[in-house]
C-alpha cells in the first residue's frame, strides 16, 4: 500500500486548502495501540449498564452539537447543512438504540442440550478494533461502527478519511466529553503503511472498513494474512425497479430525491433506475424537467475535484458510445468540485457506466418490457448492497424483491432505514452487517459456557 496523502481540509466549493494536519508518526501508532490495549483490560469489565450510560451520553452530545458538526461536514466534503444535521440526528438515534437495546442483545442465550447440564452462549468483547471510515457520511459511518462495539466492551482505533480530519477530531472530542475512558476510543491520522502495522499487531483483533472495493480487497487480504475478523461495506450499484405507477410524477420525485441525496454520494443510492416501458418516457421526462429546473449555483459541490472529474469521465464515455444525456452533466471550472445533476439513458454493457459505480448526481434510467427482464437487469451487477421494487401490486413487487441478489431488499420504499435495521451487502459490496441486532453480532466472542449437572 502506498503512503497516504496529507490529512487536509479542502473546501470543495472553492478548491481552497483550508487546513493541513500532520499524519501520525510511528511512535503515535505504537502509543495508540498501547493505550487501546490498556483501556480494553478495564473497559471490558465495566458493567454493561454503565457502558450504556456513556454510550447514551455520546448520542446526546451529537445532538447538542448538530449545527457545529454539520458546518464541519459542509466545508470538508460539501454536504448541505440541512443534510448534515439530519446525519448527526441519526447518529444520536444509533447511540440511543444500542444504549437501550444493547444489554438485551448482549445477554447470554440459553441453548438446548441433550447431554445434561446447562449450556449458554455468552457474547463477550474480543479486544482492540481498527475502524477505517469514509468521507461521505463522516459521522454516521463512525456511529454505526463505534456504538455497538463500545457497548460490547471492545476498544477502538479510528482511522478516518484523509479529507475529513476535523470531523474525526470532533467525534473524538465527543467521546472524551461523554466519559469514554482514555484509550477506549483513539483517533489516529494513520498512513496506509501504518494501517498494515496496526492490522498485523497481535493486540488488534478485528478491522471494519467502509470504502472502495480496492481498499476492501487490500484490507481483507491483510486481515486474512493475520487471522483477524473483518467486516467490509464497499461499493454499490443498487437497482431501483418501477414496475408500474398510478402517479408517475410522484414516482419520479421520490426517485430523484433519493438519487440526489448527499449529491448521489451514498453507497446504497438508487444508481440504476429500471422502469417498465409503458411509463418510461413519462418518467424520464419528469426527471429531465427536474434536472433542467436546477439553477446554476443552487446545488452542492461533490466531495472533491477528483470525484467530479471521475464522474464526468464516466458519463462522457457513455455519451461517446451512444447514451443520451437529457440534462445536466456539466463539470464546473476547477478547482471547485461542482457537477450539475444529470439524467442519462441508453446505457449499454460496453459502457463504463453499466458496470462501474457512478458515485455522484447522475440518474441512470433503463427501459424494460417485462418483470423477468427487469429482474435479470437488476441482478446483472458485481455489486449486491441494496435494491428496491415498486408496484401498485404489492404481491408482484414482493415476488421480485425476494429474488434480488442483495443484502437489503425493499418493497415500495427506497430503503428500510433505522438504527434497528441491519445494513450490509453481498457479492463485491462486502460482507458483515452493521446496525440493528446484527450490529452487535460481528466483533464478539460467542463463547459456549457449559456447566455439568
Amino acid at each position: 500500500m502506498s503512503t497516504s496523502p496529507s490529512y487536509q481540509v479542502t473546501d470543495p466549493a472553492t478548491g481552497e486548502v483550508v487546513q493541513t494536519f500532520d499524519p501520525a508518526t510511528d511512535a503515535d501508532v505504537q502509543a495508540a495501540l498501547t493505550a487501546a490495549a490498556a483501556a480494553y483490560a478495564t473497559w471490558k469489565d465495566v458493567p454493561i449498564t454503565r457502558r450504556a450510560e456513556i454510550v447514551s451520553k455520546i448520542g446526546a452530545l451529537f445532538a447538542e452539537r448538530a449545527d457545529e458538526l454539520a458546518a464541519i461536514a459542509a466545508q470538508e466534503m460539501g454536504k448541505p447543512v440541512s443534510e448534515g444535521v439530519g446525519e448527526v440526528e441519526f447518529c444520536q438515534a444509533i447511540f440511543d438504540y444500542f444504549a437501550t437495546e444493547g444489554p438485551t442483545l448482549a445477554a447470554d442465550q440459553p441453548i438446548k442440550t441433550f447431554a445434561g447440564g446447562t449450556a449458554v452462549v455468552q457474547k463477550l468483547p474480543i479486544g482492540v478494533l481498527l475502524g477505517i471510515m469514509p468521507w461521505n457520511f463522516p459521522f454516521y459511518q463512525i456511529a454505526r461502527f463505534a456504538a455497538p462495539n463500545l457497548m460490547l466492551g471492545n476498544t477502538i482505533i479510528l482511522k478516518h478519511a484523509e479529507s475529513v480530519p476535523r470531523s474525526a477530531l470532533a467525534v473524538e472530542q465527543i467521546m472524551k466529553d461523554a466519559g469514554v475512558p482514555e484509550g477506549a476510543y483513539v483517533n489516529l491520522f494513520a498512513t496506509h503503511e501504518q494501517i498494515e502495522t496496526i492490522i498485523a499487531d497481535p493486540r488488534v483483533q478485528g478491522v471494519s472498513l467502509t470504502g472502495s472495493e480496492r481498499a476492501g480487497a487490500i484490507v481483507a487480504s491483510l486481515a486474512g494474512k493475520h487471522l483477524k475478523k473483518c467486516v467490509l461495506e464497499l461499493g454499490g450499484s443498487d437497482p431501483y425497479v418501477i414496475l408500474d405507477s398510478d402517479d408517475v410524477a410522484e414516482a419520479a420525485q421520490t426517485a430523484w430525491d433519493t438519487r440526489m441525496y448527499n449529491m448521489g454520494q451514498a453507497c446504497n443510492s438508487n444508481k440504476r433506475m429500471i422502469v417498465m416501458q409503458d411509463i418510461f418516457d413519462d418518467f424520464v421526462s419528469e426527471l429531465t424537467r427536474k434536472a433542467l429546473a436546477i439553477e446554476p449555483g443552487s446545488f452542492a459541490p461533490m466531495s472533491s475535484r477528483a470525484a467530479a472529474e471521475t464522474l464526468a469521465a464516466q458519463v462522457q464515455d457513455a455519451v461517446g458510445k451512444g447514451a443520451t444525456l437529457h440534462a445536466g452533466g456539466v463539470l464546473g471550472e476547477g478547482p471547485a468540485a461542482f457537477y450539475s445533476p444529470a439524467v442519462l439513458t441508453g446505457v449499454t454493457p460496453d459502457m463504463r457506466a453499466y458496470r462501474e459505480e457512478l458515485f455522484g448526481p447522475v440518474a441512470v434510467v433503463y427501459k424494460v418490457g417485462s418483470d423477468e427482464e427487469a429482474l435479470e437487469l437488476a441482478n446483472d451487477t458485481q455489486y449486491g448492497l441494496g435494491g428496491a421494487v415498486f408496484s401498485t401490486d404489492v404481491e408482484r413487487a414482493t415476488s421480485m424483491a425476494s429474488r434480488l441478489e442483495t443484502g437489503m431488499s425493499n418493497v415500495n420504499t427506497p430503503a428500510g432505514e433505522g438504527a434497528e435495521v441491519p445494513f450490509g451487502g453481498v457479492k463485491r459490496s462486502g460482507f458483515g452487517r452493521e446496525l440493528g441486532p446484527l450490529g452487535m453480532d460481528e466483533f464478539v466472542n460467542k463463547r459456549m459456557f457449559f456447566i455439568a449437572d
